[in-house]
């Protein structure tokens, strides 16, 4: 019942917001779909107080301004156009800084099997690092949970299908743009495009949306895109298994067949038992997180499996052989249309890696992407490298680890993606925005 009258509230809002609601020109999709709601409000001296503890504030810098938390419920489009939701959060620089016009970054998230969490929540590290990092220094920040997600009504996510990543990132700017007109807030009109690993293609999917489709109604300045997935078709064709395979890909997998309906009839033929019994609906999961979807075998790598013996527990041998060889294989045609390549940014963008990421090599990604700009003569992007900074911050004496066997290697290389990298990144993003804001 809750959720009949959800969707009815959607397809209200979008009626309004399409048929009257407003001026000729209104969004379709980002409406409110209920108030925005302040559910926390970090002041500089909370903020301080945790960059301090974690050793993020060299990276970081103190705090300039208050930062309100604020839930975002927002009318967005399914990837074959279904009218629906998504949920998220609105970080609002206040106190101090409440008079100001703030420029506005818009986040997309990294990697989440977890279907409850939202980014509406003061206590997730994710949002503590955008609080920190940018809203605390002035910038209002939005951060979309993604379809499928928290209070998301749509029944998958389209896990790294760009055009729908694309535009749950648009919807959440004109989301955001009435929140702040309701929170008594002011907007620059300037906005910057950044997120982190699944993040990074989607920030990239959204300021090329943005550039082509949206450009009199955004003005977009800066992209910052972040240790993301650029090349889906090169990573399909190598033999080397990404370090959280297990994950990523069956995900990627069997989102996409819902998308696309182009690679399998049925489970079997692609995932070996006895994962095959259950993986069409597992990810995002309601309840199991990274560490419990392996140790409930829902997925390999509890015994301590390689992403190679990962790989090969779950898919079967002649499907991963066939998308390796043949042009025409569901996956890799599905993979060639998600990929990032052809288009020219406008606006100063940035591409940041570390190069001993074993999750999103920039080798793979960050590399190619940056070729096919050039040989366009793309000049308005720059990359950046931040393994120099890893290392000396987390490697042992400075120095990555060398032996594979050992429980240093184990550790940095398990942190290196998900928590060691993206603190550098963002201040480099940060640097980037700080020119335009």
């Amino acid at each position: 019942m809750k959720r009949l009258h959800l969707m009815t509230a959607i397809a209200s809002a979008t009626l309004l917001a399409s048929c009257g609601g407003g001026s000729d020109d209104a969004p379709r999709t980002g409406a409110l779909v209920e108030p925005a709601t302040t559910v926390a409000t970090l002041t500089a001296a909370q903020i301080d107080a945790g960059t301090a503890a974690s050793g993020l504030q060299p990276i970081s810098g103190k705090a300039r301004c208050d930062v309100n938390v604020v839930a975002l419920n927002y009318t967005t489009q399914g990837p074959k156009g279904e009218a629906t939701n998504a949920s998220g959060v609105l970080l609002m620089p206040t106190g101090t800084c409440s008079t100001a016009a703030a420029p506005l970054v818009a986040y997309a998230k990294g990697t989440d099997v977890q279907k409850p969490r939202t980014l509406a929540n003061p206590q997730d590290s994710e949002t503590f690092l955008l609080a920190a990092m940018y809203a605390a220094q002035g910038y209002a920040v939005v951060a979309t949970d993604y379809l499928g997600y928290a209070k998301s009504a749509f029944p998958y996510h389209p896990y790294l299908h760009a055009d729908s990543e694309a535009r749950s990132v648009i919807d959440s700017v004109r989301a955001a743009r009435i929140a702040v007109a309701t929170q008594g807030g002011t907007l620059s009109g300037k906005v910057m495009f950044t997120g982190y690993s699944q993040g990074g293609h989607s920030s990239m999917a959204a300021q090329r949306a943005a550039e082509s489709d949206f450009s009199t109604e955004i003005n977009v300045v800066a992209g910052a895109h972040l240790a993301g997935p650029y090349n889906l078709s090169g990573s399909f064709r190598s033999s080397t298994a990404i370090a959280g395979y297990q994950f990523f890909v069956p995900f990627i997998v069997t989102s996409w067949n819902k998308v696309y309906g182009n690679i399998y009839a049925n489970t079997s033929t692609v995932f070996k038992a006895p994962y095959a019994a259950g993986i069409e609906n597992l990810l995002p999961n309601p309840t199991l997180n990274y560490t419990t979807l392996v140790t409930t075998g829902a997925l390999p790598g509890a015994n301590g499996e390689t992403p190679a013996q990962a790989r090969d527990a779950l898919f079967q041998a002649t499907f991963l052989a066939d998308v390796q060889t043949n042009d025409t294989n569901g996956l890799y045609v599905d993979a060639k249309r998600n990929d990032l390549f052809g288009w020219s940014p406008r606006a100063a963008t940035l591409l940041c890696g570390g190069a001993g990421d074993p999750t999103v090599p920039p080798a793979m990604h960050l590399v190619p992407m940056k070729a096919d700009f050039d040989a366009r003569g793309v000049k308005t992007v720059t990359t950046v490298d931040v393994d120099a900074q890893v290392q000396a911050a987390f490697g042992p004496g400075g120095k990555a680890p060398t032996d594979p066997t050992s429980a240093a290697f184990a550790t940095y290389y398990g942190s290196y993606h998900g928590t060691y990298e993206p603190p550098f990144c963002h201040a480099r993003a940060r640097a980037l925005f700080d020119t335009v804001r």
